[in-house]
């Protein structure tokens, strides 16, 4: 008997700025999906990317006064949201009751009310809400995950990450994207806990605004952020918004027993030697290439889990409360210039949480 044709999967994506365009690419490319729907309140930049991606005009495009003719239509089953972290939790909550899985970039929201209430509504319609923390998907760093648990470094002592971007962000992008330690940090403060398998007990941090134009809109360009956990091993976390020599992403566990790092990736493998030495050329260039691969396998993840091919979503509300809050602690940290108890802030937050019906 011949085989009946699969079905793919519609998907929307809603918000086209950079993130959004790095899953357009790789939605397009992959086969089991068919994009029915591109929201954007820039018009010119859908054309843009419809041409750069040669989509026909099958698929329907339209800006924030088309979303619920996009969420009544039933072609689409998954949304991606990629807009501005103020609008993630309408948008997630509008899909969610419409019978949407949602794939939302990071952060879900920007308080840990705001991350509860989303995945409760997820919960209540019975809906898949993915929180793309894509670093669970690079593979250097799923290898040493992976090789941590195994216990080939014995316990960990410290573990530290270098997180800096290239090029600076502008801040007209700063000034939607809910501050360093929501939209940089939290990348390296999720990947941490992760790979410890637990929460820290302190967190300490200290930061600073070097470009006048990013201390203007009352954020940081520099931050250093440390935490200790519960059996004493001690992260180390250093964000900068501007490093001139690329996207410098490194890290590295240290384990009484050896140690793993993740170094710097280049373009090439090829070396330059000449009578004043020798080179491998700049790191790449930015996110985009840095994690290119990352992003794809997240999205494979969750339309496996969204097809029952695996069974659970790599990144967990818990994981997303977590970090919401460690983000919160940081502010906190720099707003009080001392550690922040981060067991405490748990203790208050399941408190108030209680109090508004939250949990």
């Amino acid at each position: 008997m011949a085989n009946q044709q699969r079905k793919k999967i519609g998907v929307a994506i809603c918000g086209l700025g950079k993130i959004g365009a790095v899953h357009l690419d790789h939605v397009v490319r992959n086969p089991s999906v068919s994009i029915e729907w591109l929201v954007e309140e820039d018009y010119d930049r859908v054309v843009q990317l419809k041409h750069e991606f040669y989509l026909d005009d099958s698929i329907k495009i339209g800006n924030s006064s088309k979303v619920d003719e996009m969420l009544a239509d039933k072609s689409v089953e998954v949304i991606l949201i990629c807009t501005p972290v103020k609008f993630h939790p309408s948008l997630i909550k509008s899909a969610c009751k419409a019978g949407k899985a949602v794939f939302c970039e990071k952060p879900v929201a920007l308080t840990v009310d705001e991350v509860k209430s989303c995945y409760a509504a997820a919960r209540k319609n019975q809906q898949l809400l993915y929180c793309a923390y894509n670093r669970h998907f690079d593979p250097s760093v799923r290898d040493i995950y992976k090789r941590v648990k195994a216990g080939e470094i014995g316990e960990v002592k410290s573990i530290k990450t270098t997180s800096r971007d290239h090029p600076e962000p502008p801040v007209s992008y700063l000034k939607t994207s809910g501050g360093i330690f929501f939209d940089c940090a939290t990348h390296d403060m999720d990947m941490i806990c992760w790979i410890m398998g637990s929460s820290p007990t302190t967190i300490y941090c200290q930061a600073h605004a070097f470009n006048p134009d990013i201390a203007a809109i009352g954020d940081y360009d520099q931050a250093g952020i440390m935490m200790q956990f519960p059996k004493g091993a001690v992260a180390h976390v250093d964000v900068n918004r501007n490093a001139v020599y690329g996207y410098d992403q490194r890290l590295e566990v240290f384990g009484d027993s050896g140690i793993l790092e993740s170094k710097n990736v280049f373009p090439t493998s090829v070396y330059h030697h000449g009578q004043d030495g020798h080179s491998l050329g700049r790191i790449q260039g930015g996110f985009i290439e840095r994690y290119k691969a990352s992003y794809r396998l997240e999205f494979e993840h969750f339309l496996n889990v969204y097809q029952g091919i695996e069974a659970i979503l790599d990144v967990t509300e818990e994981d997303c409360i977590r970090v919401t809050r460690l983000s919160e602690c940081c502010n906190e940290s720099m707003s009080l210039g001392k550690p922040i108890s981060y067991q405490q802030k748990c203790i208050n937050g399941q408190l108030n949480g209680q109090l508004n019906g939250l949990e």
